[in-house]
């Protein structure tokens, strides 16, 4: 049984040390645009405000919006990347290139960022790009953002079809370099386009359950049983819009909402976490990721066992990335 009863005081007679590997932020995007840093900010994350969550590991997105295009795109990449190499120069927050620094950081109980990339227009058209991104130790890719790219169309285009000829070809180069193809943002078309023709697990890193809210970035029943029975993962996402139509409203318990009926479909290792913390309006309960440690006891006070929830919170997204 998944859930096991549990007294609930000792919850609050200690201070939770939780394990999170998160799979998506814009916390990287919104530092190089706004000129801030990602340490002592007032943004989603700070890194001076982690010291309860031990191992933390965040993919930290370069996002592309859909009017960057060409040099254009690659630039904003280069920018952010350049970004984050400063800031972490001198710290004790290792920049994850391989699945050794995966294992160590755990090990150690440290910090560690994947870079991701939030968009294929970065690629700019060529597919020879798609090397230079494994190159400079991009982990994920999604695929669009909500408009087209030359991948093919996101969820907001109307009339959407799937992946370009173009966007075929960078699929199975993503996976011939190891960069974990992200669906989140994907229209339907580019979703099934996608199930149909990767020959190994893809993700979506930030993404609820449709049947809980019908928002359009949402997955249905059977799309992220797709993901599962193709040994992906699919990641919670804080978007008060994603958690309930109601959204002004939006509170922790709606994210254990998603949970429970992802759960129900039999995702205990297929569940993980996207916060899309700074790229979204999260819960009113909720500050930012030094939240983190509140929702995962609203987890324990609803009779989650830790193990389940390690498994939510870290486990499942590490043994993903490991694969890759």
């Amino acid at each position: 049984d998944r859930l096991r009863s549990r007294g609930l005081g000792d919850v609050y007679k200690r201070q939770v040390f939780m394990k999170l590997f998160d799979l998506h932020c814009d916390t990287l995007y919104r530092a190089f645009f706004e000129n801030g840093g990602l340490f002592n900010n007032d943004f989603h994350i700070s890194f001076d405000r982690i010291d309860s969550i031990e191992p933390y590991i965040q993919c930290m997105a370069i996002w592309v919006p859909d009017e960057f295009r060409n040099k254009n795109a690659i630039q904003l990449f280069e920018n952010c990347r350049k970004k984050l190499n400063d800031e972490l120069k001198d710290t004790n927050i290792k920049i994850i290139y391989s699945q050794d620094d995966i294992v160590e950081i755990e090990s150690k109980k440290g910090k560690g960022v994947v870079l991701t990339v939030e968009g294929g227009a970065v690629l700019g058209g060529k597919l020879e790009n798609v090397d230079y991104l494994a190159k400079c130790g991009v982990k994920i890719m999604t695929l669009t953002w909500n408009g087209n790219c030359e991948l093919g169309d996101g969820i907001g285009v109307e009339g959407a079809k799937g992946l370009t000829d173009f966007g075929k070809s960078v699929v199975a180069k993503m996976e011939q370099n190891g960069i974990i193809v992200d669906v989140s943002h994907s229209s339907v078309p580019m979703f099934y386009d996608v199930a149909e023709l990767s020959t190994r697990p893809f993700c979506a890193t930030h993404s609820n359950s449709k049947q809980i809210c019908p928002h359009r970035r949402n997955l249905t029943d059977e799309q992220f049983s797709i993901i599962k029975d193709k040994g992906g993962i699919v990641g919670l996402n804080l978007s008060r819009g994603f958690l309930r139509e109601d959204e002004d409203k939006a509170c922790m318990l709606d994210v254990l909402r998603h949970a429970e009926h992802f759960l129900s479909l039999g995702g205990e290792k297929t569940l993980a976490i996207g916060t899309d913390f700074d790229g979204t309006d999260i819960p009113i309960d909720m500050t930012g990721i030094e939240s983190m440690n509140k929702l995962y006891e609203l987890f324990l006070k609803h009779n989650y066992n830790e193990k389940l929830l390690e498994d939510i919170f870290f486990n499942n997204a590490r043994n993903f990335l490991l694969r890759f």
